[in-house]
């Protein structure tokens, strides 16, 4: 399926609400990208843009990085825009502490994310009789559900590692933590993808505008304030601050050799556990 547009229509783009999105794409999203084609914009949780990718629809998305086996054929991963980093990883909360998660449930908010393939590797290696049941719910809906004992321990992101106290739920375990004292790399979280079929010369172009967009995000923090707090609204501005400063860092301005290192240790070894396919040799190089 190819819905690719031509170069002088806007760029159809889907990347989240959350505030590290919107932070990185404002200066481009508003035109203020010397040179950068125009966007069209759609904002949708990354469950969704996920399965936008699966079906080939949009230009750019941003993606997690657990999908990009089954969408490489048709998108090239772009070597910026996205969330890696440190210290960032998913938490599994419980209501109670310590609890042993063997026969037990666990939300997750999906199972095409990196977050529940990190889950994954970790209980791989500290859960020998593994979880009983694992259910997606939306996002939000996680630690309310983990408080009311509707699920026995939930799988979070983003926000939710400053506010899940606020729940009265404990720390687990953190995936992140768990990934950097195991492999010493950076924690892959999410992507930014185009269109293969856009040519060379174009994706090195989007390229360009993300990391331009991103160092102008950088120079001029208030600019993007207004455009974080429209789409971040019930978030308290400091948590929104503090989510930037976590998921915007040196690897969304560029990869580099630790970002592929860690987006490639990431896959083999989730391909090694049979949760996703191998990916072909070369399949994450930039044109």
């Amino acid at each position: 399926m190819s819905n690719t547009v031509g170069n002088g229509d806007p760029l159809r783009i889907a990347y989240s609400p959350c505030p590290n999105d919107t932070f990185v794409f404002d200066a481009w999203a508003h035109g203020r990208v010397p040179g950068a084609p125009a966007l069209d914009v759609t904002f949708a949780d990354i469950d969704i843009t996920n399965g936008m990718a699966e079906r080939g629809e949009l230009d750019v998305l941003k993606v997690s990085y657990a999908v990009l086996p089954w969408v490489l054929e048709e998108y090239a991963l772009l070597p910026c825009g996205g969330a890696l980093g440190r210290g960032c990883g998913p938490l599994v909360l419980t209501a109670e502490p310590g609890l042993d998660l063997a026969g037990k449930t666990v939300a997750v908010p999906s199972e095409r994310s990196t977050a529940y393939l990190l889950f994954r590797l970790w209980a791989a290696d500290v859960l020998p009789d593994g979880v009983g049941k694992v259910v997606v719910l939306p996002f939000h809906e996680i630690m309310p559900a983990v408080r009311d004992g509707r699920v026995d321990a939930g799988l979070v992101i983003h926000e939710a590692r400053f506010t899940y106290q606020d729940y009265g739920l404990h720390c687990l375990a953190d995936m992140g933590e768990h990934w950097e004292s195991t492999t010493g790399l950076p924690i892959p979280l999410g992507a930014i993808i185009a269109k293969r079929s856009l040519g060379a010369e174009r994706l090195r172009e989007l390229a360009e505008s993300a990391r331009t967009s991103v160092r102008m995000a950088w120079d001029d923090p208030q600019a993007s304030r207004p455009y974080v707090r429209a789409h971040a609204q019930e978030l308290d501005p400091a948590v929104a601050d503090q989510h930037i400063g976590l998921y915007v860092n040196e690897f969304t301005a560029d990869l580099g050799d630790s970002g592929y290192a860690a987006v490639r240790g990431l896959l083999t070894r989730a391909a090694a556990e049979g949760l996703v396919p191998a990916i072909a040799p070369g399949a994450l190089a930039f044109p």
